[in-house]
């Protein structure tokens, strides 16, 4: 029974109970422990199927899943309530010119040296055309978002003398690829580390039963499980023993962004802030935001609820407020999933169970036109569960994420410029802001785009740019702001 079906059900009794709100709450609560005995029977089943390290690793994931799935069922309509949301209050999202005017001590070095760098590398290049990981992806001189996040902390190492470590958090899909391409990194000066986020059965819309009937990942089972979003970084991180060893070591904090975030570099300036607060008012979780525009209106925002700074996606919102909520006027910034969060915190959260984050129910449809959802959580909405959470309003410059074609076209061009894996806007380009590029149809995958550009365009003065059709580009071509370039 789906929770559509349930709540009607439901719904058709009270009808015929209106009096009798108890036996209502009696009978909700039986359905749930229903639902939650089924799962778990058949969540045994599944693990009755592995071997050896497999079984080991499962169980500790279906703990996790469960646990999530019990929130699911214990959800009671909106999960915030319109009138309570108010702003934040004007300290608790810091300009960024306000931190760096601090500068920086002589001793940055020894700072460094309690940082992680963690990337979220859990995704595949599918949506640009592409297999396997999308961090194995060209974007830039040949070299793959991977090539630029290792070249970047190896130059902060080098230049620092520091001991800054990466760490990937890698899905079952990316896992295997991954771990066979970090052996090129061997002699560069940066520490790898890997860990694996979680796997979860997608759930039959209709039964909330797993779809799943083994533990294998081939064949029938190849769209039965799923990654449940970067949310899961806390509880992998902290099962895989990886977070305690790093802790042992001497490490803080860690610095956690989407892998293909070219502009998610190392902040020195944050990381002093953050480093530099005194014991009692340690700020133990940083986000870094940035203002909107009307092409991120979708984009999570930060607000002041129940006398906590929360993190409000466009899902959380009720329907009657979402144009509100897309308001450039009210809600001025949004999440850059660029986020500095303290190690010792996490493992204190874990321990004490107190991770709440808001569930986000994200449905497909598989072949077959099975219906099944997936239970996923997102990183920066715990932000509430974490002491004097700080937002920090960060130049654009470090949202620079490539999602499709026409990003990958930005960073390729010469609007940037590269050094040490680092991206920067050209000193030759007038204007602050990056050209709007919407490449169509025929540019979607990465290998099509690519042979319909003899050379990427000189960019430099370009405001705007829209391409649909069968078009190609020929050598040296220049695309200028007062031509507004339509193809």
């Amino acid at each position: 029974m789906s929770t559509e079906t349930m709540s009607l059900y439901i719904e058709g009794l009270s009808k015929e109970l209106p009096s009798n709100s108890n036996k209502m709450a009696q009978f909700q609560e039986v359905m749930r422990q229903q639902l939650e005995s089924s799962m778990h029977a058949e969540l045994e089943k599944l693990v009755g199927t592995a071997k050896g390290a497999e079984a080991k690793v499962s169980k500790k994931d279906f703990e996790g899943f469960r646990k999530l799935f019990h929130r699911f069922l214990q959800v009671k309509g909106p999960s915030v309530e319109w009138s309570k949301i108010n702003r934040p209050p004007e300290d608790s999202i810091q300009p960024y010119d306000k931190i760096k005017a601090k500068g920086l001590p002589h001793y940055i070095a020894d700072s460094l040296n309690k940082l992680v760098v963690v990337k979220l590398n859990g995704g595949l290049g599918t949506s640009m055309g592409c297999k396997g990981p999308k961090s194995l992806i060209s974007v830039r001189n040949e070299n793959t978002f991977l090539d630029l996040t290792v070249q970047q902390i190896e130059h902060l190492n080098k230049t620092y003398n520091a001991d800054v470590p990466l760490v990937l958090m890698n899905s079952f899909n990316t896992d295997e690829d991954t771990k066979k391409i970090l052996q090129k990194y061997t002699h560069h000066r940066v520490k790898i580390h890997t860990f694996n986020q979680s796997r979860y059965p997608r759930i039959n819309k209709e039964s909330l039963l797993p779809v799943a009937k083994d533990m294998a990942m081939t064949g029938e089972n190849a769209d039965v499980w799923y990654p449940p979003g970067h949310g899961d970084i806390y509880a992998s991180f902290y099962n895989s023993g990886l977070l305690e060893r790093l802790i042992a070591e001497g490490k803080e904090y860690i610095f956690v962004s989407n892998i293909d975030n070219l502009g998610a570099t190392v902040d020195l300036y944050i990381l002093n802030h953050l480093v530099s607060q005194p014991n009692g008012k340690r700020c133990e979780f940083i986000m870094e935001v940035t203002d909107k525009t009307r092409a991120d209106v979708k984009g999570g925002t930060l607000i002041q609820y129940d006398g906590k700074l929360r993190l409000l996606e466009i899902a959380q919102v009720p329907k009657a407020h979402v144009d509100e909520f897309k308001s450039v006027t009210k809600f001025k910034i949004f999440n850059t999933n660029n986020l500095w969060i303290s190690l010792s915190a996490i493992k204190r959260l874990q321990e004490q169970n107190a991770m709440d984050m808001e569930i986000i129910v994200n449905p497909k449809t598989l072949d077959g036109d099975l219906n099944v959802i997936q239970l996923e959580t997102a990183v920066g909405a715990a932000i509430k569960c974490f002491d004097n959470a700080l937002g920090i309003n960060v130049p654009r410059s470090r949202f620079l994420p490539v999602k499709t074609t026409s990003d990958l076209l930005l960073v390729m061009s010469n609007l940037y410029s590269l050094e040490a894996g680092s991206l920067t806007m050209s000193e030759r380009r007038e204007f602050p802001t990056t050209p709007h590029v919407k490449l169509g149809s025929s540019f979607t995958k990465v290998q099509e785009y690519l042979t319909r550009f003899e050379s990427i365009p000189d960019m430099l003065e370009l405001d705007h740019l829209t391409v649909s059709g069968d078009v190609t580009f020929g050598k040296h071509v220049s695309l200028k702001v007062r031509a507004r370039n339509k193809f």
